[in-house]
This record gives C-alpha cells, sequence and structure tokens, in this order.
C-alpha cells in the first residue's frame, strides 16, 4: 500500500545533516551540497518499484538542472538490516551503475528522514537560495502501474519557478511511494 508525503511546512529551513556518501566513501553535509539557486533533497531507496520506475529520468532531470546551478542529493534512510538491498554498497552499485550525477548518502541512524518528515520514497524537497522550503512533493504522476509517461513535470515545473525568481505554487502534490523502512526502536520492541 504506497504512502504519501505529509506536508512540511513550506518556508521551513532545510535541516543541516552530515550523512555518508556511499560513492566517495566521504561525509557530506548540507552545506556541501547547498547551492545558490535551488538545492533538491531527495528520499529515495534502491529496492522501491516507485523509485526504480522513476530512476532514468530522474537522472537525466538531474544532469539538466545541474547545468543550470541546481544541485542535488540522494538520501536513503531505510534499515538495511531487514532490506539488505538498501544497504550502503548496494547503493553504491545503483548509483556507479545508474551514473548518479549527485552524493548518494546513507542515513543510517534514520535520524535525518525524521527532522525532515520523510514518509516514502521517492519523495522530494526543493529548497530555495535562503534555503527555505519552496516545494515538497512528488516527481510528477506516473506510477509503476498507470500508463503516465515519466517526465519529472511536477519537480521541473519547481524549478523552473524558482530559477525565473517566482514563488512555487502552494497547490503540490504530496510524494507517493514506499514506506521508509524505519528500525524498530528499542522501546517498540515487545
Amino acid at each position: 500500500m504506497p504512502l504519501a508525503s505529509t506536508a512540511l511546512p513550506l518556508g521551513t529551513v532545510a535541516p543541516n545533516f552530515a550523512l555518508l556518501d556511499t560513492v566517495s566513501d566521504q561525509l557530506v553535509s548540507l552545506e556541501d551540497v547547498a547551492s545558490t539557486k535551488a538545492t533538491v533533497i531527495m528520499f529515495l531507496c534502491n529496492h522501491c518499484p516507485y523509485v526504480l520506475h522513476i530512476l532514468d529520468e530522474l537522472v537525466d532531470t538531474a544532469n539538466e538542472y545541474k547545468q543550470r546551478g541546481v544541485s542535488f542529493v540522494g538520501i536513503s534512510a531505510n534499515d538495511a538490516v531487514s532490506y539488505p538491498q538498501d544497504g550502503p554498497q548496494q547503493m553504491r552499485e545503483l548509483a556507479k551503475e545508474k551514473k548518479f550525477p549527485f552524493p548518494y548518502l546513507y542515513d543510517q541512524t534514520q535520524q535525518v528522514a525524521r527532522t525532515y518528515q520523510a514518509v516514502c520514497t521517492p519523495e522530494f524537497y526543493v529548497f530555495d537560495r535562503n534555503m527555505r522550503l519552496a516545494y515538497h512533493g512528488q516527481f510528477d504522476d506516473a506510477r509503476p502501474k498507470n500508463e503516465t509517461p515519466v517526465t519529472g513535470e511536477d519537480l521541473r515545473q519547481a524549478l523552473d519557478t524558482l530559477l525565473a525568481g517566482d514563488q512555487v505554487r502552494a497547490d503540490q502534490k504530496p510524494g507517493i511511494g514506499c514506506g521508509i523502512k524505519w528500525k524498530t526502536l528499542p522501546e517498540e520492541a515487545g
């Protein structure tokens, strides 16, 4: 059953983070990836069919908008113990295979995902040049079982609006996808 992202208030300042990039083995912080134009933070994972369905177009979109000064970063927060296909080694392999033009960070403690109130993959957050949330939602209307072509229309529209110096519309469609695979907290184990 797919989940929909929750509404993080527009205008929220991007919470800081420092996570391991599975490709470079370096710590990458928000400051490292922040752009003076727009910054896209994406919660992704390796195995989710909703992510896999859009992945090629997502890579193309990131390549295109990077040339216009937009930065991108992918974060996976899934519990790699229960879902080993979402572990750091598998993340590195997918990033290399698909030639990700952005760091693919592993949120091992899941604290960053919780701070961003992320609930599903894929889920997109676009921050403006002042690192304030301008867009939070879906890539586009395409889903694994519908006939809608994968275009990245919603994300592209938000980025084009910001790059034009305008404010992104407030009526935004939530991200839809697989729920983040949370670890069982000790107090939840029972």
